[in-house]
């Protein structure tokens, strides 16, 4: 059985994004019974960045508690928040060693968030490809969700994988293969992913009356200035919306309407906004029954952290043997 691994920083609620383009798809992986999932609210990776300590714990809660809304608690999944398994940082530590500097200064995303970031550029941000290896690492994954933007991060996993193998002469860690998550939804400014820092997001739990109200501003197609012009369903965010949420049979209908001017963007948010309210009542209800009932997250916290942890140390033992580290039982 393959081991799947995945994380989310915790921003608290999650948006559209995150559950369409990938919480969703662990949620499917999982319905197969094919595969172990692993997932991980990565709350350490988020010290990279300035953050406030007072409502962190809050935002924490909240991420864990939507994976579980969003379905996750349905499967024999493991969820757990990553600073409960100290040994992350410690494969870290091992991996670093054997990861090349070349490598960690071409990665796409450090330069990105540099770019962000300006005046709080830390070393943590520089190595944050070596502690995702190490999450992964870790628990042995076979196969990782994971989509474009982290796809040079996986390989990187990958690469430190090879380098450890071969440095120590054992075959300690399999090398993670992608499961890749193709859907990207754009925020509702339809310029740059959907995030909450930028404003442009559309959150998971939010009423039915917000989510209107966002999807009644959201941008479409640039070039359909009129009701009467042709639509390009294929460039609009709406349409892609639609095809994650709307069965396919209307999707088909809404594509050759939009193309001919049958209906307008107003009519396709209308559509796209009851799609939503289909997929999304059944978590939003599940998420208040777990608000309502706290302890059911902080359990379910407490208990994969247990198994993580079980998991992580058996690596560990394995890295240390590899690597000759016998700490005080080391002898002449």
């Amino acid at each position: 059985m393959a081991t799947i691994f995945s994380g989310m920083q915790p921003t608290g609620e999650l948006h559209l994004g995150n559950y369409l383009g990938a919480l969703r798809q662990w949620v499917e992986l999982g319905r197969s019974g094919e595969h172990e999932g692993i997932y991980c609210v990565v709350d350490c990776h988020a010290f990279t960045a300035p953050y406030d300590a007072k409502t962190f714990p809050s935002r924490v809660f909240e991420t864990a508690l939507t994976f579980l809304a969003g379905g996750l608690a349905d499967q024999d999944a493991t969820v757990f928040v990553q600073s409960d398994v100290p040994e992350h940082m410690e494969l870290a530590w091992y991996l670093s060693c054997v990861a090349p500097m070349g490598e960690l200064g071409r990665m796409t995303q450090f330069k990105e968030k540099s770019e962000q970031h300006k005046t709080a550029v830390n070393a943590g941000l520089f190595t944050y490809p070596i502690l995702m290896a190490a999450d992964i690492l870790l628990y042995k994954a076979t196969l990782v969700p994971v989509g474009h933007d982290q796809i040079q991060h996986l390989e990187f996993a990958r690469d430190c994988a090879r380098h450890f193998n071969h440095r120590f002469g054992k075959e300690v860690f399999p090398e993670p293969k992608p499961h890749p998550l193709t859907l990207r939804i754009r925020g509702t400014d339809g310029n740059e992913k959907m995030s909450k820092s930028r404003g442009n997001a559309i959150g998971l739990l939010e009423p039915e009356a917000a989510i209107w109200k966002k999807l009644k501003g959201a941008f479409t197609d640039p070039e359909r200035t009129t009701r009467d012009k042709p639509g390009r369903p294929e460039i609009c965010n709406i349409f892609t919306m639609h095809g994650a949420v709307t069965p396919a049979e209307k999707v088909k209908q809404i594509d050759a309407d939009c193309r001919s001017a049958a209906i307008g963007c107003g009519d396709c948010k209308k559509m796209l906004a009851e799609s939503l309210e289909v997929e999304l009542v059944p978590i939003r209800a599940r998420a208040a029954e777990l608000r309502a009932h706290p302890e059911r997250v902080t359990t379910a916290l407490a208990e994969g952290a247990a198994k993580c942890r079980t998991i992580a140390q058996k690596t560990m033992v394995e890295v240390k043997d590899a690597a000759g580290v016998r700490g005080s039982k080391s002898k002449p």
